[in-house]
């Protein structure tokens, strides 16, 4: 069994919940959830290798997806430690924030002093990469462990046999080169990747009203979202620029409860 030592660690620059709910991250997240975005009659063919992408460029695709994390009032990350990590200082980031809620659950119930101290904390994942890539160079840094939404995981496992765990995406191919599908956003051209198996389920159905002649070489893959952050990181990936990660529905109706400009009287 694995024992724990919990603690809360303070960065340098230790943003408070104020700040990580600022309004920045709410807008870009919730004008990606609110801008329409139309399937294109066409997919993406393979191209040529693209050289690795710049830090800044990796922060601004993740930076509309929101993750969940677990802290206490002032901000700080609870974080794990223990003898089978090597003391490393473990901070977990849940894809889910059920996933999330329901460790507090446990918390509570294991330790309830600990559990009272602790709350639901959403956090750009563009940041959790920066403040990643900051402490790989510390002797004494947080290490940032991605728990996926076990529901996906299932479904992962469903598509993909050679699955073995990962944070996974959810991507559809189609056509006789299995190109990638495409959808378009104003006058951006992008190829999603979800975080929801339903989400690229509902992109498949309209690309089969568009496209029927192509509806017998559809297929859903699934790749990790740690593997493609390092693709990002090496330019192994053949599309980089082009792709963009979708927030789950979950992801983005939490942004929506917690904005302070939407009317409480919204559905």
């Amino acid at each position: 069994m694995k024992l724990y030592n919990w603690i809360f660690v303070k960065n340098r620059n230790q943003n408070t919940i104020e700040k990580i709910m600022s309004q920045s991250l709410l807008k870009t997240i919730r004008n990606a959830s609110l801008v329409g975005a139309t399937v294109l009659a066409t997919w993406f063919a393979p191209m040529g290798k693209l050289l690795a992408l710049p830090q800044e460029a990796i922060i601004q695709k993740l930076q509309s997806v929101p993750v969940f994390t677990v802290a206490d009032e002032a901000g700080a990350p609870l974080v794990a430690t223990g003898n089978d990590t090597k003391n490393r200082k473990i901070a977990g980031v849940f894809m889910s924030r059920n996933d999330a809620n329901n460790f507090i659950a446990q918390l509570k119930k294991n330790n309830p002093e600990l559990g009272s101290k602790v709350q639901v904390v959403p956090v750009s994942l563009g940041e959790v990469y920066e403040m990643a890539e900051a402490n790989a160079k510390e002797t004494d840094g947080i290490n940032f462990a991605y728990v996926p939404n076990q529901v996906q995981v299932e479904e992962a496992k469903k598509l993909n046999s050679k699955y073995e765990g990962g944070v996974p995406l959810f991507v559809a191919t189609a056509g006789e080169n299995q190109g990638y599908l495409t959808m378009k956003q104003g006058e951006e051209e992008f190829i999603p990747f979800f975080f929801e198996k339903a989400q690229v389920r509902d992109l498949v159905d309209q690309f089969t009203k568009a496209q029927p002649n192509l509806a017998s070489s559809i297929k859903i893959e699934v790749v990790v979202l740690e593997g493609m952050i390092s693709a990002m990181q090496r330019g192994d990936d053949e599309v980089l620029q082009k792709i963009i990660l979708w927030p789950s529905n979950d992801s983005l109706q939490f942004i929506r409860e917690n904005t302070p400009s939407n009317s409480p009287s919204k559905k």
